[in-house]
C-alpha cells in the first residue's frame, strides 16, 4: 500500500465538508456524554482498524455504555452498546440533516438520552445553521472517504513513533472534529494565564505551555494538505530557527508562526516517513530550545525511560 497517497483538497472538497459536519455531530455527542479531561482530551476521535471512534461513553450519566464508530470500509455509522445491541446506517446518500436525525434516532432506540447544548457546527462558515436544517452538505464519495481514513491512519502511525521520544506530559494521538486535523501535543508545566476575553475552548486548550504537531487536509485559508507544528505561547525569534527538510518553512498565521511541511513535498522525498519525523523533531527543537525546555531531561529515546535498559541500548 502506498505511503501518503495523493489527497488534493480540490478533488474531495465536497466530501470533506460533509464529513467534517458528520464528525461534528458525533463529536458533540462525545462532548456532552464524556467525562471532561484536561485540554479537551476527552473530545477527539481515535483511529480504529476500519475508521474512527468516540471510544466508550455512558454509565456515569445513567446511560448504557455505548460507542459510536465511523466505518470507512463498509461506509456505515455504527452505534453499539456494551450488551451487544447495535444500530447502523449508511453514510452514503446522507445530508447533514438526515445524518443528524439518524444519529439521534439510533441513540434513542438504544435507550441513550443525550442533549447537544449547541446543535450547530463549531467554528465553520455555517455555524448559525442547525445540523437538522443542513441539506446543502450531502456529498459522500466512498473512495475519498476511505482514502481520508487511510491517510489519517498512516499519519497517526508516524505521530505515535514521534510521540515515543518524549517522557513529559503529552496528549494521545487524536483526531479533532473542530479543525479536522490529527495531532499530538507536548507540554511543559508552565502555566499560561490567558487574557479574560479569550474564549473557554482556547483557555482550556492552552492553559499550559505547549508544542503541538499534526497534519491537516487543507481548508479555505491553506488549500492543500500539510504537516505542521506550533509553539504556544510563541517564544521570541522562533521563526528564525532552521527546519528540516529545506522544503519546510515558517508560515505567518493569526499573529504567530506555523512550521509547515506540505504533504506533497513530503511525498516527493525518498523516505517520506523519515522526512516527516525529522520535520517534527526540528520543529520541536526549535520551539523547546527557544522556550528553555530541558530537552535532554525530557528525551525518551525509543520510548525507554528505564535507565538500566537505556544504558544497555547505549
Amino acid at each position: 500500500m502506498e505511503l501518503f497517497p495523493p489527497i488534493p483538497l480540490a478533488e474531495w472538497c465536497g466530501t470533506k465538508e460533509t464529513l467534517h459536519r458528520f464528525a461534528q455531530v458525533v463529536g458533540k455527542v462525545r462532548l456532552a456524554a464524556s467525562a471532561r479531561r484536561n485540554h479537551w482530551w476527552n473530545v477527539p476521535f481515535h483511529l480504529t482498524g476500519r475508521g474512527i471512534t468516540t471510544r466508550p461513553m455512558g454509565q456515569v450519566d445513567g446511560n448504557p455504555i455505548y460507542t459510536i464508530d465511523f466505518d470507512f470500509v463498509g461506509h456505515q455509522l455504527v452505534v453499539s452498546t456494551l450488551d451487544g445491541r447495535e444500530i447502523s446506517f449508511p453514510l452514503i446518500g446522507q445530508s447533514v440533516a438526515s445524518f443528524h436525525d439518524a444519529v439521534m434516532d439510533a441513540l434513542a432506540a438504544l435507550g441513550v438520552r443525550v442533549r447537544l447544548d449547541i446543535p450547530r457546527p463549531f467554528d465553520l462558515p455555517d455555524a448559525a445553521r442547525p445540523f437538522a436544517e443542513d441539506t446543502e452538505h450531502a456529498t459522500y464519495d466512498p473512495w475519498h472517504a476511505n482514502r481520508y481514513w487511510r491517510v489519517l491512519s498512516q499519519v497517526a502511525s508516524v505521530l505515535e513513533e514521534f510521540a515515543a521520544g518524549f517522557s513529559g506530559k503529552s496528549s494521545p494521538v487524536h483526531h479533532f472534529w473542530h479543525t479536522f486535523d490529527i495531532a499530538h501535543s507536548r507540554f511543559s508545566e508552565r502555566r499560561v494565564d490567558q487574557p479574560p476575553q479569550v474564549d473557554p475552548v482556547t483557555r482550556e486548550a492552552y492553559s499550559r505551555e505547549v508544542i503541538s504537531f499534526g497534519f491537516w487536509f487543507g481548508d479555505d485559508t491553506f488549500a492543500e494538505p500539510a504537516f505542521y507544528s506550533y509553539t504556544a505561547p510563541e517564544p521570541a525569534h522562533l521563526a528564525e530557527e532552521p527546519l528540516v527538510p529545506t522544503a519546510a518553512s515558517w508560515a505567518a498565521r493569526a499573529g504567530s508562526h506555523l512550521a509547515v511541511l506540505r504533504y506533497d513535498d513530503a511525498r516527493a522525498q525518498s523516505d517520506p516517513r523519515a522526512t516527516v519525523l525529522a520535520f517534527y523533531d526540528s520543529a520541536y527543537r526549535a520551539g523547546a530550545g527557544r522556550a528553555g525546555w530541558d530537552l535532554e531531561g525530557l528525551a525518551c529515546p525509543g520510548g525507554v525511560t528505564d535507565p538500566q535498559r537505556a544504558a544497555r541500548q547505549g
